[in-house]
């Protein structure tokens, strides 16, 4: 009798990806979620501009070059940023008293309002999305991210 025909061999399996592997990919899938948050803007307020107004609540008054440092990118790509801000009256650009040729940015009170509804948006959007979620769990991702932050 004919020995039974052996089973057919498993599927391959994909090579097991690193911790970091997975890490990585799992903060490009945030991409996606920073842009769905992004929708939440005013038509007049794009990301580089609440970035922007986001900085300046942040770090109080500043000047363009720090500004352009805080956000990693090139002072004119900054520069036309604040001059968006500045033109719908969210920032002041006041002359420098230690150096005339310098400007310090400043938000407004129209800039704090704008961000604080954009806040509020953010937030209940996100009170929305993880609705099914336990409060420590998002404790516990705050905790990471934070320390995910500092670790760069």
């Amino acid at each position: 009798m004919p020995a039974p025909p052996a089973p057919p061999a498993p599927p391959a399996q994909p090579a097991p990806t690193s911790r970091y592997e997975e890490l990585a990919r799992q903060l490009t899938g945030i991409g996606a979620v920073k842009r769905d948050l992004a929708r939440l803007l005013p038509p007049d307020c794009p990301p580089g501009s609440a970035a922007v107004l986001t900085l300046l609540d942040r770090h109080g008054e500043i000047r363009l070059g720090r500004l352009a440092d805080l956000m990693a990118i090139d002072i004119s790509v900054t520069s036309r940023h604040v001059a968006h801000v500045a033109d719908r009256g969210w920032i002041t650009r006041d002359i420098d008293p230690g150096d005339g040729r310098c400007r310090i940015l400043r938000l407004t009170p129209a800039g704090h309002a704008l961000l604080a509804e954009v806040g509020a948006r953010y937030t209940g959007a996100l009170e929305k999305a993880l609705a099914d979620w336990s409060p420590h769990d998002i404790d516990v991702l705050n905790t990471l991210l934070t320390r995910l932050r500092s670790s760069f």
